[in-house]
């Protein structure tokens, strides 16, 4: 008697977005993706200008084992919730919008800045310029520094200790050791010698005060981390304005009647009411009027589309012309708008294959420096026999071996190029897209809002034998001046051209077909 071996399933995988907080450079990425990795069946992108991760998870991890692997990691994380478009909260205007992290510079940041520059700068001109220097001076430029070293870099002390507590280091290790030795080896130079600078007119050469490069060092780090932070914040600012190109409120038929409410608590299958020149609140299907719909958000085509009762129209195109009642069939998270935002928003979180190589590099890169750095001080010390000399050499590995900028450079620029894209009216599917715009030898372009204006304009009139194309024009432009339809818009304005509209009197207008009307005694019709 035989068996057979039931064949290997192969786990479903869900997809969960988290938010992480305390990551600071690529090294921090590198070991967020890898403690998630050693779940098992789990696979992690971790974006660090956005402070998210994608994670792969099978069925039987749970979310919270996720956020319990990020805590053990040494960062904070909590589920991230999807990008929500205008008027989407239930709460309306007073609830806060809970879709991830709000990219502000923080108050702290720009405080510790303004704060560390203030000091930094005549901590600078009295250590570097001979001629500014005084009796003494080196005690101010410990008192300068002081504030600088321990206020405006406990960010980077921090992070550096977070992650010495879990045997780990990061950019901010190199940043905080370099700034920390550099400040300790002066501050005990001028106690044991306290007439170090007692002489002016010194220069480098002649003492061995190094406080102007912890200032220094700490000062441009904080605004690298300033700029990072405004970065994020434009990028996120773009996705915010595809999202609000949603209509905010919505009028629903409740018994009979007319009531305005948030677009964000529209129920499948509730009826609503769009006039003209408002937005259409979500997806649905026309069931009474009828109406010429301008769909340029979506299609890139300027002409305004017909529908009527039995079409489908999208929520945050706009209604040019009628009065429709339509009937609501996607709401929330599943209509166009909110999965175009959607879009966007993974295009941002994730990762072209250039940024893996960067965090491949940052991930080895300090554990380098630190060796170097301690060979430094050991090559030097049996060479020359001076301690200080030793300390002072390698001191200076550490403090020019900060970039901080190899992780943080490439997923920025990826970041604003593709927010920038979708405040433009371009959707790009992902990084390695937006990467691959570099092989391209051929575009193809849609005319409406990239080679042309969006916005239609009378190019010129033909008539019949015996029969002035101005005056027809201007019987046009007088008709057409009572309409919001875009073509009779571009009629009327090329009409005024010619001088004063006359007066039209008995207008009517057919949505979607044409308006006629009387001018001077004629009866003109205008339409298809």
């Amino acid at each position: 008697m035989t068996s057979h071996a039931p064949h290997e399933t192969i786990p479903e995988l869900r997809t969960v977005d988290l938010d992480i907080q305390g990551m600071t450079c690529a090294s921090c990425v590198n070991r967020v993706e890898r403690k998630l990795g050693k779940l098992p069946g789990v696979s992690a992108t971790v974006n660090l200008p956005l402070e998210t991760a994608k994670v792969q998870v099978p069925a039987d991890v749970t979310d919270e084992a996720l956020i319990d692997t990020v805590q053990a990691a040494g960062y904070t994380a909590s589920l991230k919730h999807p990008p929500k478009p205008a008027g989407s909260d239930h709460q309306g205007h007073g609830e806060h919008d809970h879709g991830g992290h709000e990219h502000m510079v923080p108050n702290h940041l720009l405080r510790r800045l303004l704060v560390s520059a203030i000091f930094t700068i005549p901590l600078f001109i009295i250590s570097m310029i001979p001629a500014a220097q005084f009796p003494h001076w080196g005690w101010v430029a410990f008192a300068l520094a002081t504030p600088v070293v321990f206020y405006g870099a406990w960010p980077f002390h921090k992070a550096a200790a977070v992650n010495a507590r879990h045997l780990a280091s990061t950019m901010d290790t190199l940043v905080s050791l370099g700034v920390l030795a550099a400040y300790f080896f002066s501050a005990v130079q001028l106690i044991l010698d306290p007439q170090l600078t007692a002489h002016i007119g010194m220069s480098m050469s002649e003492h061995a005060l190094y406080f102007e490069t912890a200032g220094v060092v700490a000062t441009l780090l904080l605004l690298g981390r300033f700029l990072e932070h405004r970065a994020k914040s434009s990028a996120s600012d773009a996705l915010k304005s595809l999202l609000n190109l949603g209509a905010k409120d919505a009028v629903v038929l409740r018994d009979g009647a007319e009531v305005k409410i948030p677009a964000g608590q529209v129920q499948v299958g509730d009826h609503f009411v769009v006039r003209p020149g408002e937005k259409i609140a979500t997806d649905g299907v026309v069931i009474d009027g009828a109406s010429a719909v301008d769909t340029s958000l979506l299609t890139g085509e300027s002409v305004p589309q017909k529908a009527g009762p039995g079409d489908e129209v999208t929520g945050a195109t706009l209604n040019a012309s009628g009065r429709l009642v339509i009937e609501a069939t996607r709401v929330g998270a599943d209509t166009t708008l909110a999965q175009m935002g959607k879009l966007v928003s993974e295009a941002q979180s994730g990762k072209a294959p250039i940024a893996r190589l960067a965090d491949r590099i940052s991930s080895v890169f300090v554990p380098i420096v630190l060796a170097i750095a301690l060979l430094t001080f050991v090559t030097w010390f049996f060479a020359s026999g001076d301690p200080y000399q030793a300390f002072t050499a390698a001191v200076a590995v550490l403090v020019i071996a900060c970039p901080c900028a190899l992780g943080l450079a490439t997923p920025i620029g990826l970041l604003v190029g593709t927010g920038r894209g979708a405040q433009l009216g371009i959707l790009i599917r992902g990084p390695q897209v937006l990467e691959d715009t570099r092989k391209l030898d051929t575009i193809v372009l849609d005319k409406t809002g990239t080679v042309t204006t969006g916005v239609m304009a009378h190019q010129g009139t033909e008539a019949i034998d015996g029969v002035d194309p101005d005056e027809v024009l201007a019987l046009a432009g007088a008709v057409e001046h009572h309409s919001e339809h875009p073509i009779a818009q571009a009629i009327a304005k090329a009409a005024a051209g010619l001088g004063p509209l006359p007066e039209a009197s008995d207008f009517d207008s057919d949505p979607g077909g044409g308006v006629v009307g009387t001018v001077n005694g004629h009866r003109v019709a205008v339409g298809r």
